[in-house]
């Protein structure tokens, strides 16, 4: 596995999950649990890791979902 993101957003990571299942490339979310035991102070981020072979695939998604975040 690799990491594709990581962030202490948590409606951005949940939106990235989901629109990584909508093109069928399953991810996983590391470190939810450590970061909630922190207090949720952003200290740990959580990481989002996808398998090697759908990481190519995986980061054109991201790039066109942050690319959508940045148009008016």
């Amino acid at each position: 596995m690799e990491e594709l993101l990581r962030s202490n957003d948590p409606v951005w990571i949940s939106y990235v999950i989901a629109s990584l299942a909508d093109e069928n490339v399953e991810a996983v979310l590391l470190d939810q649990h450590t970061s909630v035991l922190e207090g949720s102070i952003g200290a740990i981020q959580r990481r989002v890791m996808v398998l090697s072979e759908d990481i190519i695939r995986a980061k054109r998604i991201l790039a066109d979902l942050e690319a959508e975040e940045t148009q008016p």
